[in-house]
């Protein structure tokens, strides 16, 4: 028979499955009788795991949820996909320092093995370039209270702040989904006022008490979350992640050169010096001026709708040049002359 200890973390790994057990299971399972089985469930509990029992001739049990927080038990595998976890996380501004304080907590208990092990892994999370670069700090208990309200089906009542210093105004809506992106969160909810879908950022949003009554969640356009948010910022209804105004160019620049700027984009080397590029936008005159970045001469292949963009913003660039001040290089020339 294994000694006590080690068959009390065997029981508890075995309970922490999320299934209901049989007594004779579990006795299989350990090696040992079903009275055996009893004892050990009596001192998990006397530890404050809330093991609950369920009617049955052979009984069952099941690892519940109880009042307090009972000691945690991870195997090696759990313990360092944990560290791995909370160190990505402390890297980040949204909840940082929260993670940094949970995983010098859970170094602290790690037996000698197991903490040596974790150390070696240094990790640094690398955010790309402009991704999440203005996040904010996360209030844990307004995002408990949001998750509480999207659970509850609960309708949100809230005082919401649309862009910094434009004021607060009361807003009503329906929260479906509590996401992350790019180092800021959101309420993806239906807004029941303007019969449409919203995107509301939490850290611009003000809760007031109480919520306002349950509903009945509609599905979301699409059914995806991440395609769903993907397609708002894209300026799409969030049926699709296509951008809405996509279009084909020849750049006079070998493909190795446009390939790292593009993103999502397409690109397809020609000949040693131009490549296609298939770029998309959310309005064309966004499309040209970012592929008017490229510092090469520019073929379009199409749409149309790209070349009267490229118009115009051509039309617009040289009146903001006519309009602009000379150079105090080109302002002193002409003082001279003048004189």
């Amino acid at each position: 028979m294994p000694k006590t200890s080690s068959r009390l973390l065997s029981l508890l790994s075995l309970l922490q499955t999320h299934r209901d057990w049989s007594g004779d299971e579990l006795a299989r399972r350990l090696e040992v009788t079903s009275r055996t089985v009893r004892r050990d469930i009596d001192r998990l509990r006397e530890l404050g795991y809330p093991i609950h029992a369920a009617k049955g001739p052979s009984g069952g049990y099941r690892l519940g949820a109880g009042s307090r927080l009972p000691p945690l038990l991870f195997d090696d595998g759990q313990a360092v996909a944990l560290t791995l976890a909370l160190r990505a996380a402390a890297t980040g501004d949204a909840i940082g320092e929260d993670a940094a304080r949970a995983l010098a907590t859970v170094r602290q208990v790690m037996p000698p093995r197991l903490r040596h092990r974790i150390d070696l892994l240094q990790v640094t999370a690398v955010r790309p370039p402009g991704a999440g670069g203005d996040a904010v700090r996360a209030d844990t208990r307004l995002l408990t209270e949001v998750s509480r309200a999207v659970h509850a089906r609960e309708e949100l009542r809230f005082d919401y702040e649309r862009t910094p210093g434009s004021g607060r105004q009361a807003r009503r809506a329906q929260p479906h989904h509590l996401v992350t992106r790019c180092g800021h969160w959101y309420v993806i909810a239906w807004d029941p006022d303007r019969d449409d879908w919203r995107t509301f950022r939490l850290d611009r949003l003000h809760p007031r008490t109480p919520n306002g009554p349950r509903f009945t969640p509609r599905p979301l356009p699409g059914g995806d979350v991440a395609a769903f948010l993907t397609g708002r910022f894209r300026g799409t209804d969030g049926t699709t992640t296509d951008w809405p105004c996509r279009g084909e160019v020849v750049l006079g620049l070998p493909v190795q050169e446009v390939a790292p700027f593009v993103e999502d984009g397409i690109v397809e080397q020609l000949d040693s010096g131009h490549c296609r590029l298939v770029l998309g936008s959310w309005s064309w005159t966004g499309l040209a001026a970012a592929l008017a970045r490229f510092d090469t001469d520019i073929r379009v292949v199409g749409p149309p709708q790209l070349a009267d963009a490229f118009a115009a913003l051509a039309a617009r660039c040289a009146h903001a040049a006519a309009t602009a001040p000379p150079a105090p290089e080109a302002a002193a020339a002409q003082g001279d002359a003048e004189s």
